[in-house]
């Protein structure tokens, strides 16, 4: 029996919750305030929060007929730790606030397929609506009670409905060509997988390749690419069996399966794509192009070489949007007529473009730089004039943000790389700060980092200089015979390359700021999540610069890899060159090891983790506290390698400016329910450090 149900004769009518997911008018007052943590956390998104991701795919959907765009908003909400959602849709002509189509729903989050099982990431998945085909409704993903099905809302906001009811998430849904169908799937046989582990777990799970201690004692479940597929008839709500037809509309719908270099398919069938040269993923991809005749035309100019995020048609000309300048820093768009040997350069900017998707003569994207929040833009495809949309979060022009200097650099290797230096706002010229390094991206409006537990805005509120890098190409790129990314990730791994390079930008970036005035060389922190908590850790082992550190990911080290990692994962580091858990390889392990070289790391760490990644952590941990060394270590419940719970958020933010404030600012903040807090700090305190005693502040 399929897994659906279809209930399309009983409309659910979305609850009107989260009134502010459209904001109101805010008025000028001049004066500007300063930032606060709710401000941060409850910015208004508009597809991944995560300004560097562009591989994903584009929030917006554009009307048949060109004149609308419908997207998902998205807003934590600490009041119920949840999420305010809606799906609008903007008038293309008319610039204004979109008209709310539905509210409500939970928060999706994305699964990561890792060596053949699915893995929860807790990073916020993109959900694209889907327009029908004679633009009178739209179909979307909608998550409520821990299960996500699909809906229908009709176009021009007259009532919304459910039209799944499935045991399990529904994954990708598409309209049938002629829009009488919707055609919607889970993975295969993924309810009947589900409850296969749960029977097994009755005699006793088999502990093998689908287990991953560090989340869990369940089996991880099987990736599949199959699908089961349902076809709805809109109408009646009958349903029926998919035909090829509608199977194949459906793989073309899923997210997943879209090319790694960019394609676009002109009306009359040509085609324009990026073509590499040889099959290694660091080659640059060329632009290539269909002529008249059907003869393939190659772009020769510089500008068509690597970079490109998008392709589209206009007419005869093709364009495409692309990432270049300085480590990749600038985005520019640019017009190629396939018989001229160079393309036009239609707009160039540092401000990031997301999402970007052609509606006629324009592209509606997503855009924002390091001090203003992303909004919705429509860019003209012939001038490159640019007219703002929609602003999700106008109350940001009101608030009072630090000052931000863009430092160029290369590291020791010659690879550029460059970081956003965010003083405090009232910073005066010529005064050293303590300053906090936050890693490894610094594209768009600067959060947190990677990850978003370090809130950059607020750490200059309260005196800091920060630091926010962009992290250079990879080591592995002079190496352009490499095939795939394993042999990528390897040949970064060797004799530890890949983090040699990394830590010599971030050393670089900070001798800079140094050099320049702004910072104190004798209180300076840095930070990371995943690869920027690596770099963090090798920093900690393999140079003095950094008085302070905290990390939201941790460790690799010899025992605890191969060992809470589960099976699959030892077996692939093995592959990549790491020594077996029973080898005592030391000398392997010396640059790395937080637990082998505990006794000679002085500098305080602060691990704030989830609870499905803390065991990796224990070894390393345990080692710092048996030696006396200043560690905290913090676990946060139902979090993932993202953390996703609006409270958690708040709460990281909160204890990492109290870390940083007492250790490079030597000062305390006054509330009583911190008290314990500061008591165990001030014990972390080694006798022989030579520091101010903290004074009491806010």
């Amino acid at each position: 029996m399929s897994a659906f149900a279809i209930l399309l004769a009983f409309p659910a009518v979305a609850h009107a919750r989260c009134d502010d997911i459209i904001p109101a008018p805010t008025p000028e007052t001049g004066a500007k305030r300063p930032i606060t943590a709710v401000d941060l956390i409850g910015l208004r998104d508009i597809g991944d929060p995560d300004s560097a991701s562009y591989a994903g795919p584009s929030p917006f959907a554009v009307s048949p007929d060109g004149s609308r765009v419908a997207y998902i908003i998205n807003r934590a909400d600490l009041a119920t730790n949840g999420y305010c959602r809606a799906l609008v849709v903007n008038e293309l002509r008319a610039p204004g606030p979109p008209a709310v189509l539905d509210r409500g729903g939970e928060l999706i989050k994305i699964l990561d397929v890792q060596r053949g099982f699915y893995l929860p990431s807790g990073a916020t998945q993109t959900i694209v609506p889907k327009w029908s085909p004679d633009g009178r409704a739209l179909a979307y993903l909608r998550r409520d009670n821990g299960v996500t099905q699909v809906w229908v809302a009709n176009a021009d906001g007259s009532g919304t409905r459910a039209v799944s009811r499935s045991s399990i998430d529904v994954d990708v849904l598409a309209w049938s060509q002629d829009g009488a169908r919707l055609l919607f799937a889970s993975r295969r046989d993924g309810a009947a997988a589900d409850a296969a582990i749960d029977r097994e777990g009755e005699a006793g799970w088999l502990y093998d390749r689908r287990v991953s201690p560090e989340i869990s004692a369940r089996p991880l479940t099987p990736a599949t690419d199959e699908l089961d597929v349902v076809a709805v008839e809109v109408q009646s709500g009958r349903t029926m069996a998919a035909d090829s037809v509608d199977r194949a509309a459906l793989r073309a719908a899923v997210a997943p399966d879209l090319p790694a270099d960019p394609v676009a398919v002109a009306a009359d069938g040509r085609r324009a794509w990026a073509e590499r040269a040889v099959s290694s993923p660091l080659a640059p991809a060329r632009l290539m192009a269909s002529g008249h005749n059907g003869e393939t035309m190659q772009c020769p100019a510089a500008a068509c070489a690597g970079g490109a995020l998008s392709i589209w048609w206009d007419g005869d000309a093709v364009l495409f949007l692309r990432r270049e300048g300085w480590d990749k820093g600038d985005t520019a768009l640019y017009r190629w007529s396939v018989d001229a040997r160079a393309p036009v350069t239609v707009l160039r900017t540092d401000d990031v473009l997301h999402g970007c998707v052609k509606a006629t003569t324009a592209l509606v994207c997503t855009r924002e730089n390091s001090v203003t929040p992303r909004r919705v833009v429509t860019i003209d495809v012939t001038t490159g004039a640019v007219r703002e949309i929609f602003d999700p979060n106008p109350e940001f022009a009101g608030i009072r943000l630090g000052q931000v200097v863009r430092l160029r650099w290369r590291n020791d290797l010659g690879l550029e790389a460059w970081g956003d230096l965010v003083l405090p706002p009232d910073y005066r010229a010529g005064t050293k700060l303590p300053m906090v390094v936050v890693q490894y991206h610094s594209d768009g409006f600067l959060r947190g980092g990677t990850g978003d537990d370090y809130p950059i805005y607020l750490l200059a509120e309260r005196g800091f200089a920060v630091l926010s890098t962009e992290r250079p190409t990879f080591f592995a790129a002079a190496f352009p015979k490499l095939k795939t990314w394993y042999d990528i990730n390897a040949a970064n791994q060797k004799n530890w390359g890949e983090r040699r390079s990394l830590l010599s930008s971030v050393l670089t970036g900070v001798s800079l700021a140094v050099d320049r005035g702004f910072a104190d060389p004798a209180r300076v922190g840095i930070t990371g999540l995943s690869d920027g908590a690596s770099t963090a850790a090798f920093a900690l082992i393999n140079a003095r610069t950094f008085a302070a550190a905290a990390m939201s990911t941790c460790c690799m080290e010899p025992n605890t890899t191969a060992t809470y990692g589960g099976i699959a994962w030892a077996d692939w580091l093995r592959g990549m060159g790491y020594p077996p858990a029973t080898a005592n390889n030391r000398a392997f392990w010396r640059e790395t090891s937080l637990a082998q070289n505990a006794a000679r790391i002085d500098t305080p760490l602060l691990l704030q983790l989830a609870d499905n990644e803390f065991r990796l952590a224990l070894e390393a941990f345990s080692a710092l506290r048996e030696q006396r060394k200043p560690v905290e270590m913090y676990v946060y419940p139902d979090e993932y390698h993202v953390k996703w719970q609006p409270v958690h958020r708040r709460a990281v933010y909160e204890r990492n400016l109290d870390w940083f404030s007492f250790w490079l600012q030597h000062e305390e903040d006054s509330d009583p329910a911190k008290a314990a807090q500061y008591a165990r700090w001030r014990a972390l305190r080694s006798p022989a450090r030579s520091t101010p005693q903290p004074r009491p502040t806010r």
